[in-house]
């Protein structure tokens, strides 16, 4: 009944957090950033730790809603804001900016990440060696790099994010199992780009799924998509489909042994 409550809230886009799910504003270690944190109020076992990664808009409702349903999921996650406090774009323009500051300071953005990682790692229920991180369009992206950088993470997901990189990974580099979900009529993620990365994960040994979804646009899991591209004219596109197919991919992929 979980998984199927859970799936409606995808499809509803909830603003508002479920009774069963707690939901704490938090400061990451070391003060080097913010995010939300979810967990169910319920939950008695150990189970994984998720790092969710916004889209470039920033740390919004769309991404604090991942979060959520990760949690009604009986996951521990946390929508990290890699972002500094309060930017949230309301403009394409804002994020374009606020995503380039983020891309333009690695380092720092890693070291928020990282906190986010520990944060996870010392909430009493989750299992250490079963952190993941899922990223949206900007963060698909981040998340992607933390792969290849060789960041300890049982796995990384990646949705409509960023592919391209100036360094690719080398065999030995990932530790993480990779899932990448892209959209085939996306034109900010190119087919050179699925091409290239299908490479430099096959040649680094990675352990590695792709889901490429025909007609897919870029933004396809997020319900306001179709909204915000008609606004501001950007080739957004909202995939009923291709968002449960790859949210139960990536359950799938949380769950493998």
């Amino acid at each position: 009944m979980k998984r199927l409550s859970a799936l409606i809230c995808l499809l509803l886009w909830a603003g508002s957090a479920t009774a069963e799910v707690l939901e704490q504003a938090v400061t990451l270690p070391g003060g080097v950033g913010d995010g939300v944190l979810y967990m169910d109020d319920d939950l008695d076992r150990t189970t994984a730790g998720v790092i969710v990664v916004h889209e470039w808009w920033g740390l919004n409702d769309y991404a604090r809603n991942r979060a959520r349903l990760l949690a009604d999921e009986g996951y521990v996650a946390i929508a990290v804001n890699l972002y500094d406090k309060g930017k949230v774009a309301g403009h394409p323009n804002d994020a374009k900016t606020f995503m380039q500051e983020a891309l333009a300071n690695p380092e720092k953005t890693t070291a928020r990440f990282n906190a986010a990682k520990k944060l996870l790692r010392d909430q009493q229920y989750v299992d250490n060696d079963r952190i993941f991180a899922v990223g949206y369009c900007f963060g698909g992206g981040v998340v992607l790099e933390q792969a290849r950088r060789g960041n300890d993470l049982a796995g990384v997901a990646s949705f409509h994010g960023t592919l391209g990189t100036e360094k690719r990974a080398t065999a030995g580099d990932v530790q993480a199992r990779v899932l990448v979900a892209t959209g085939q009529a996306d034109p900010m993620v190119p087919a050179d780009q699925v091409t290239a990365l299908v490479k430099e994960m096959t040649d680094a040994g990675v352990d590695f799924q792709l889901l490429s979804f025909p007609g897919a646009q870029h933004g396809f899991t997020n319900p306001r998509a179709d909204q915000l591209g008609q606004r501001f004219e950007l080739p957004l596109a909202y995939d009923r489909q291709a968002d449960l197919i790859s949210w139960q991919a990536l359950m799938d992929f949380i769950e493998q042994p």
